[in-house]
């Protein structure tokens, strides 16, 4: 009986303190707002390790420690999405936008004011998350719209995605999608190292972030500086907000990243100002971003909206004007393929 005793108590210091690790994880990466020292975190993370490697029956997929990286894998198996990850239409312009916003109200048939949700475009991999009774099952890439690769194991490395949604209330399955990113600072550091250890180092933080999330070690995802907003959802077998901006709001609520940039606004004219706004504070992000997001707010009117080929007619890409600099080319070299084929390559 004694011996029951102390199980049961060991059990339920192992569910406090992961209860207490994951409201920690999620105010230091999804609030961006620590609560406790980095000395206090690791204390309480190390006593529940030192716990688990002494009764490894009670080890669940979803605890803190499990984060590190499973096995390598020999190959990504497909999965199908079973609501497509569609692509955007663009405008590249004020007046492109007044134009899709007159689209919308045209086939709303409505001359009411549209109110939309608007968020920054990163320039990221976009992902797939499939959470059943609050537990992260499935992670997949976009892949072609209909079909993507399994990266659970890789995406379970990332801290900001929780293997277990806090609070309740959330549906028995709920899909989120959102786009993997490495922040400018995460990315200088991954290639300040892999220099100094005289390895090749990335392009950008889009190049980066892709490579590190289809490598076949996770252990080696564990160690790239990974990290997430989310920002829609597919299947849903639940309820949730009528908006996108209240749909956003909840799946933070339940300890999912969002973006902090998120604004609600009415009429193409705000969201232009928007646009305005995150284009002169591109510099100051610590993300890549090529544009802002527009979406009808209301679901109701997004389902009335509905889609054309493989995009929604109630959401649109404004995309700022490319980046350029100005360099000398010092030579050309010419550089021959294992099939002979030669190709031009600028120094």
């Amino acid at each position: 009986m004694i011996q029951i005793d102390k199980k049961l108590q060991r059990e339920e210091k192992v569910e406090v303190l992961r209860e207490r690790i994951q409201e920690l994880n999620f105010h230091y990466y999804v609030k961006d707002d620590p609560t406790v020292s980095d000395a206090a975190y690791d204390k309480l993370f190390n006593e529940l390790r030192k716990i688990e490697e002494e009764y490894p029956q009670l080890i669940t997929a979803d605890s803190p420690t499990q984060r590190v990286g499973a096995q390598p894998i020999e190959g990504f198996t497909q999965v199908s999405h079973r609501i497509p990850m569609l692509s955007l239409g663009n405008v590249f312009n004020d007046e492109e936008l007044v134009e899709f916003d007159r689209r919308v109200r045209d086939r709303l048939e409505s001359e009411r004011v549209v109110e939309y949700a608007c968020e920054p475009k990163i320039d990221g991999v976009a992902v797939s998350l499939l959470y059943i009774d609050g537990k992260l099952s499935l992670a997949s890439t976009r892949g072609d719209g209909s079909v993507g690769e399994n990266v659970t194991e890789n995406v379970r490395t990332i801290d900001s995605i929780p293997l277990h949604l806090r609070g309740q209330g959330y549906p028995h399955q709920l899909e989120v999608r959102g786009e993997i990113f490495m922040s400018k600072q995460g990315f200088a550091q991954l290639n300040q190292r892999a220099l100094a250890q005289s390895e090749k180092v990335f392009v950008n933080p889009r190049n980066a972030a892709a490579g590190s999330l289809r490598q076949l070690d996770p252990r080696i995802t564990a160690k790239r500086p990974l990290d997430i907003f989310c920002y829609s959802v597919g299947y849903v077998d639940g309820e949730l907000p009528v908006t996108q901006s209240g749909i956003l709001s909840q799946l933070q609520e339940w300890g999912l990243k969002i973006n902090p940039e998120i604004k609600v606004t009415i009429g193409p004219e705000e969201c232009a100002a928007y646009c305005s706004d995150i284009l002169n504070r591109r510099e100051t992000l610590d993300y890549e971003i090529d544009g802002v997001v527009y979406k009808v707010n209301q679901l109701v009117l997004q389902q009335k909206l509905g889609f054309v080929s493989r995009a929604p007619r109630w959401a649109t890409a404004h995309k700022f004007p490319a980046q350029e600099e100005t360099t000398r080319l010092l030579e050309v070299e010419f550089q021959v393929g294992r099939t002979g084929a030669i190709t031009p390559v600028a120094r």
